[in-house]
């Protein structure tokens, strides 16, 4: 019994995604669950080609959501809930999961806050989509050095 590939078949079938597009279409997912319409954000951090952690914005553990109970607001942002960085980070943590030297990818670039917490959580890389308002974070990456990297998940 042989078995045959035909070229034609794998010239047709689509090309696969990067690395990086890969774990940015799942941080997009991971977006999706997130519980404050003002703004859906995903994270997902991993090293070696393996996630260690998810996270997206929601209120805290046991408390009605922004979605259904409404905002919380200070200064025009909802401080109700835990921003997907923080929640990616507290759930390695939560399950003794090592992120030192980890890599995240955020469908947002991380606010000041959350950069903070990658920056000393040994995270040495930030992959994001959109740029999200905090421009400390360029200069002090650098300063850290954590490479902080804007994708595209266009073809």
């Amino acid at each position: 019994m042989s078995t045959e590939v035909s070229t034609e078949d794998s010239k047709s079938e689509k090309k696969r995604v990067s690395w990086d597009q890969y774990f940015m279409n799942i941080a997009v997912q991971a977006a999706t669950r997130a519980t404050c319409d003002r703004k859906h954000v995903g994270a997902v951090i991993v090293r070696d080609k393996t996630i260690l952690s998810t996270g997206y914005n929601g209120s805290i553990r046991g408390l009605p959501h922004c979605d259904d109970m409404g905002h919380m607001m200070e200064n025009g942002h909802c401080v109700a809930t835990v921003h997907a960085e923080a929640n990616a980070i507290i759930q390695a943590a939560k399950n003794g999961t090592s992120i030192d030297g980890a890599d995240i990818y955020v469908t947002a670039s991380p606010c000041w806050s959350c950069f903070k917490l990658i920056a000393n959580s040994g995270i040495k890389r930030i992959v994001f989509l959109e740029f999200y308002r905090d421009e400390r974070i360029l200069s002090v990456s650098k300063q850290a050095g954590i490479l902080l990297e804007q994708i595209s998940l266009e073809q």
